[in-house]
């Protein structure tokens, strides 16, 4: 009998597959290591909103950005829990075929418009991996599709059989629920490929009630939980199911340069990140991207583009990214890397880089930068002292890294609209200091900040203009 995986528990309209046979179960040292069964919630929040992330309901997290000296240190924030009910709006098989490449196999509701699908729920290379999940937009919907690629004796498949189980939801928040039923159904089509009475007992349970006419805008935040001015610059929680979590590693991975990342998408920046499959981890990259420029202020950032994350773009995406202002998004296919159009930055494996001359300058660390990342880590290791020497496993890395950033894009806001408020509204040293900023190496970050957001009453002290 396949393992059940502990990223979800088995559902009542789930069906084991049957018992694999030796030579087909594959290589599962090639299998990523299953999540431990206390796979938390990552969450993005701010004081008074937000999501659980982690068990137990809410908390309270002290974090020290550094604006205000070495032992300023912001409130304790909450962190309350909130439940979304769930929406899918499709369920589908995508197989590869060795004659006609990928296509739709089957889908539920039979008239649902899944044009492309097939290139999304099998990114390009997944032939080189023998597992992998993947995140998606499809029109105003968001997808997760599970991906398997089992060796079979059949010179039609010429030795290989590969297929891909998703759903459709109008938002991701949901979506890690039915990774572990997708998973298993991806096997079960491997399997016993026409069998498809479990998905088709899921989408009728699980299915949405869609207003007329079916579509629908994408959710990136529940409005009955964010206020207007909130839910434009906040980003919900997605599980996460990758064993090491996801902003931690995701912090590790790039080390320094996420404070380069961080700026980026704090000014809304059209981010673009190449990798070779597995997409699943890099889709996760995607998510954290967007919570790096997480605001909690009533009222910043309503007139900035909105930071949409694309998570998983192939070519047949290329007309829909033209039109977008500010998105991240991660791709296997490097011919996007030619597409200079596109993106303002592209980040391949721990390299960031931009042609855009205005920005290069923003690609170099400053000594703030280096501070605030030196800050981070420290943090983090009085975090696993204290799990490991006083047993805490209330506070998490999670935590810790998502409001570090939460609080230092509020810091910045909180002071920029403190000084346009001001008699004399000139930044100076002290106020640009006390955003946690280098007044000289991050001067020309604070210029393009002004400018997105619209402080365009605020001076620049002149002792500011020379770096």
């Amino acid at each position: 009998m396949v393992e059940r995986s502990d990223r979800a528990p088995l559902l009542d309209w789930e069906e084991v597959p049957p018992a694999e046979k030796p030579d087909e179960a594959g290589d599962d040292s090639e299998k990523p290591p299953a999540s431990p069964s206390s796979s938390r919630a990552l969450g993005c929040s701010a004081p008074g909103f937000g999501w659980s992330t982690s068990p137990g309901g809410p908390k309270s997290v002290c974090i020290d950005t550094g604006g205000g000296g070495s032992g300023s240190a912001l409130p304790a924030t909450s962190i309350t829990p909130w439940e979304e009910k769930d929406q899918i709006v499709s369920v589908f098989v995508v197989a590869f075929n060795t004659r006609s490449g990928n296509m739709l196999e089957w889908c539920l509701p039979r008239d649902m418009d899944l044009d492309g699908v097939e290139f999304k729920a099998i990114a390009s290379g997944s032939h080189r991996v023998s597992t992998d999940f993947i995140y998606f937009r499809k029109g105003s919907y968001f997808g997760l599709a599970c991906f398997a690629n089992m060796a079979v004796e059949s010179a039609v498949e010429r030795g290989a059989r590969m297929k891909s189980v998703g759903i459709l939801s109008p938002s991701y928040t949901l979506l890690y629920r039915y990774m572990s039923f997708l998973e298993h159904q991806v096997r079960l089509q491997l399997q016993a490929p026409g069998h498809y009475s479990p998905l088709e007992a899921f989408y009728e349970d699980k299915r949405a009630l869609l207003p007329p006419g079916g579509e629908r805008v994408v959710t990136v935040s529940p409005a009955h939980t964010w206020s207007t001015t909130l839910s434009h610059s906040m980003h919900p929680e997605m599980k996460i199911t990758h064993p090491a979590g996801c902003m931690s590693q995701f912090t590790r991975f790039f080390g320094e340069q996420i404070m380069v990342i961080w700026k980026l998408a704090l000014l809304r920046r059209r981010i673009l990140i190449f990798s070779p499959p597995p997409v699943g981890v890099v889709c996760y990259r995607v998510y954290c991207c967007c919570c790096l420029a997480n605001i909690s202020i009533p009222g910043v950032g309503v007139a900035v583009p909105e930071f949409r994350p694309f998570f998983y773009v192939n070519v047949a995406d290329i007309s829909a990214l033209e039109n977008e202002l500010a998105y991240v998004a991660c791709t296997t296919e490097k011919i996007f890397e030619e597409k200079k159009d596109l993106y303002d930055v592209y980040v391949d494996n721990q390299n960031v880089k931009t042609y855009r001359e205005g920005l290069k300058p923003l690609l170099r660390l400053s000594a703030a930068d280096k501070d605030k990342y030196r800050r981070l880590t420290e943090q983090r290791q009085m975090l696993l002292y204290s799990q490991e020497v006083n047993g805490d496993s209330i506070s998490s890395e999670e935590d810790l890294f998502i409001l570090f950033f939460l609080e230092q894009n509020n810091r910045i806001f909180q002071t920029l609209s403190e000084v346009a408020g001001s008699p004399d509204p000139t930044l100076t040293h002290e106020s640009v200091r006390a955003m946690g900023l280098d007044p000289h190496g991050d001067r020309l970050f604070l210029l393009h900040l002004l400018e997105i957001y619209g402080y365009d009453t605020l001076l620049l002290s002149d002792q500011l203009c020379c770096s």
